[in-house]
């Protein structure tokens, strides 16, 4: 071997060292700007309130900023895609519900792949829904709404956040039941939704304890039922779904949180770390409380628990969209 080819050799060596000891230290000194966790939906809707929720703790534990970002349209799919283009770097995070499981069978062209195109920080939070109406909707209960409902049938209008959403999926689910077809007010966002049903523009709403306690307690909608096998501690006068005869009827909203694929392990072990710091925190937990929200258990909030619940949800949802023939172009 020649000099020239050892002196080659050695540089090439400490010029790798050198890179990889860069790289070392750019993922040590990870969090040195902001982070954005993108939400698909708008501003004070469900999702969103769950990541205003956690981003000031998150902050606090990652030593930065974390700023939401709120990125409408195509039941989520364009958020998604967002974040899969964004940089591996932890600085641009996605936050998003069931929806995330439900695009594959919903979207005949997706840009993006749930189960390729990102890294998994963890599961969020999971919350039931309500059935709602507006204020002066005729029906007093349930009861009531299923004689109005089979009577009316598509005079009645029931708002949602749009293709794919789980306001939509609900409000699908409960015409099945009911075997009524009602006319559907998609919405870009459960936010708009719920102002146009406390505006009584719509008559009804199928949404998120996240958004529905504060105006189902102060009385400013009617509420029928709770989309859980068990009556909720923040609602306990209002029955179940299922109680009231539409057996088997469920419906809780579970909530993920992922980085885009090629993330370093490092970076989403601070962002998990950062995460379930944000879940434990007190101001987190009472409010989660009062909204009947449950804070999923620590094998679910890992990076492999996301990654095996999307896994099980996408062959759950596929074929319940497929047989409602329901798809997006």
């Amino acid at each position: 071997m020649t000099v020239r080819f050892k002196h080659w050799l050695v540089a090439a060596a400490g010029a790798a060292s050198l890179v990889a000891t860069g790289a070392a230290l750019a993922q040590a000194a990870f969090p040195s700007k902001p982070v954005t966790v993108v939400v698909p939906f708008s501003a004070g809707g469900p999702t969103d309130v769950v990541a205003r929720l956690i981003a000031v703790p998150m902050g606090k534990a990652l030593g930065q900023t974390v700023i939401v970002d709120n990125a409408l349209g195509a039941g989520g799919t364009i958020a998604a895609a967002k974040v899969a283009r964004a940089a591996p770097d932890g600085y641009t995070i996605f936050l998003h519900h069931m929806g995330m499981s439900t695009a594959p069978a919903l979207y005949r062209k997706l840009s993006f792949d749930p189960l390729k195109d990102f890294e998994y920080i963890g599961q969020v939070v999971d919350v039931p829904m309500t059935l709602l109406a507006r204020k002066d909707f005729p029906a007093k209960d349930f009861k009531e709404l299923l004689a109005h409902v089979k009577a009316n049938g598509n005079k009645v209008t029931l708002a949602n956040a749009g293709l794919g959403a789980v306001s939509h999926l609900c409000g699908l689910l409960f015409m099945s039941q009911v075997g009524v077809e009602l006319t559907t007010v998609p919405y870009k966002g459960t936010g708009p939704a719920m102002n146009d049903l406390l505006g009584g523009q719509v008559d009804l709403l199928c949404d998120q304890t996240t958004q529905t306690v504060p105006f189902i307690k102060d009385g400013r909608i009617k509420v029928y039922g709770v989309t859980t096998h068990n009556r909720l501690a923040s609602l306990p006068n209002v029955p179940t779904l299922d109680e009231q005869g539409l057996k088997g009827f469920e419906v809780k909203v579970w909530h993920g949180m992922y980085a885009p694929k090629g993330t370093p392990k490092e970076v989403i072990d601070k962002l998990n770390a950062a995460l379930k710091t944000a879940m434990a925190d007190p101001a987190v937990v009472k409010r989660l409380g009062e909204l009947s929200s449950d804070i999923p258990s620590a094998d679910k909030m890992s990076p492999e628990g996301l990654k095996s619940h999307l896994t099980a949800e996408i062959a759950k949802w596929g074929p319940v969209i497929k047989k409602a023939g329901i798809y997006a172009d």
